[in-house]
């Protein structure tokens, strides 16, 4: 298997399990926290948008992960039968851990901001997942320009060696 096709997606499972993290995080934050100014019985997994926000986030992170292990099983059931990887499944497989990690980002954004001033703490684990996913997150394995990379492969264009 070219290193270039798991480069990416190996380090993305890192980002995509620190914001399932933070997801767990906000989850068990939100059981014991009040909002300043909400009263004494209105805890944060009372609102409707931190519950809505957490199934989003939920959905957005575990899509990426699908659309990731999806093209990783391709690529895998490929080498495995002897043929080659094609151009398109590269590219579809650095698409993949793109989206997957932006993804990881989305979500971890969505806790962050419903986490309120708990999040910025810097002993909060909620903190300690936000800037991993960061630091992480600045890698050339998911920098934007795979995006453009992996569209002029779908649309039938050189790529350039990145993906050859």
């Amino acid at each position: 298997m070219p290193s270039f096709a798991w480069v990416g997606p190996h380090p993305c499972s890192v980002l995509t399990g620190i914001a399932r993290a933070g997801i767990d995080v906000l989850s068990d934050l939100a059981g014991g926290k009040v909002p300043r100014g909400r009263g004494i019985s209105a805890l944060l997994c009372d609102s409707a948008q931190v519950q809505e926000a957490v199934g989003r986030a939920d959905s957005v992170l575990n899509a990426g992960r699908l659309y990731r292990a999806a093209m990783i099983r391709e690529l895998w059931d490929t080498v495995a039968s002897g043929k080659e990887t094609t151009l398109e499944q590269r590219a579809r497989c650095r698409l993949a851990a793109t989206f997957a990690a932006d993804c990881a980002r989305g979500a971890m954004d969505m806790m962050y901001r419903l986490g309120g001033s708990t999040s910025f703490k810097q002993e909060s684990r909620m903190a300690e997942c936000w800037r991993d996913l960061q630091v992480v997150g600045q890698t050339a394995n998911f920098a934007p320009e795979w995006y453009p990379l992996g569209g002029r492969v779908l649309m039938g264009m050189d790529p350039g060696p990145r993906l050859r």
